[in-house]
């Protein structure tokens, strides 16, 4: 007998969703950093075992879109309530279930009628626990459980691992019995140049405050490989000039910084020695241009 599946993580944004996954994997694979909105795209891991396979999906939080890119973000969350065998719906210990009821009710549907007559089990996880204290935590429980009675409730702290375990066991129980959907050696979708981007990404919402993060695109050009070392040329897009003058900084010094941290992080990520060549360009309004987005790869519908 032999398990697959898809289990899909969503919930709103900044509640800990790409810790998770990062922690249910085992390894970095989402960009995790205090800041909201970090996640972009759909972002899946497969763990391999002799007779499972557990497809994770990663999903932008959930949100009212402002632009065009907000709506791909949200349509790639939207998506993931349509090919889930398993939802792990992410909360926190400040969030109410009444935060988001639109998409709540979606879940809620999810789980008494399901998709094609086939209903889906839902995790409600109440991640950051240990910024919490018992008496608050049950009182949560409570109006998580009246807002999604089907649903199963674990409370979590993704950052420290406690109870992720516990999760990842009752996934396994609840895979249904299947053969593998990806070849057994492989543990995502996402090709390298992917998470060239993202790992660029994370270090300019590491460095940079307010808007500039957000208006920010990273696009691969070249990723020459050999057995000892990878050669990658990569273009930070940004919407104004004022905004490629703050990712430079004086004298370059902000961006050899991201450069720096990047090919850090980007050697520990391949194994390999890393040659990282950055620019900075001007994309205007990328952001609210459809060409441009689908050109980065966002969905829209």
């Amino acid at each position: 007998m032999h398990k697959a599946g898809f289990v899909n993580i969503v919930g709103n944004p900044n509640v800990g969703k790409s810790t998770l996954m990062n922690q249910l994997m085992g390894e970095r694979i989402s960009i995790a950093t205090f800041k909201a909105q970090t996640t972009r795209h759909r972002i899946m891991g497969i763990i391999n075992e002799p007779e499972a396979q557990i497809v994770f999906s990663d999903t932008p939080g959930v949100l009212k879109p402002n632009y065009k890119l907000q709506e791909s973000m949200l349509a790639f969350s939207e998506g993931a309530l349509q090919d889930a065998d398993v939802l792990l719906y992410v909360t926190d210990v400040v969030e109410k279930p009444d935060k988001n009821e639109d998409f709540l009710s979606k879940v809620q549907r999810l789980m008494a009628v399901g998709i094609d007559g086939k209903k889906i089990p839902v995790l409600l996880l109440i991640n950051k626990i240990d910024e919490s204290n018992q008496a608050d935590l049950e009182r949560l429980a409570n109006e998580w459980h009246s807002a999604l009675p089907l649903a199963e409730i674990y409370p979590i702290s993704a950052k420290a691992k406690f109870g992720v375990d516990v999760v990842l066991k009752r996934i396994k129980e609840l895979l249904p019995e299947c053969p593998p959907y990806f070849d057994k050696d492989q543990w995502t979708d996402k090709p390298a140049r992917f998470f060239v981007t993202e790992i660029i990404r994370e270090k300019i919402l590491l460095y940079y405050d307010k808007e500039i993060p957000y208006a920010c695109e990273v696009s691969v050009n070249s990723f020459k490989e050999t057995d000892t070392n990878i050669h990658i040329n990569t273009t930070i897009y940004v919407e104004r000039d004022s905004q490629k003058g703050i990712i430079i900084g004086h004298q370059g010094v902000a961006l050899k910084k991201v450069s720096t941290e990047a090919r850090k992080t980007l050697e520990k990520f391949f194994q390999k020695s890393i040659y990282l060549e950055i620019l900075v360009k001007v994309d205007k309004d990328w952001r609210q241009n459809e060409q441009r987005l689908e050109t980065y790869g966002y969905k829209l519908d």
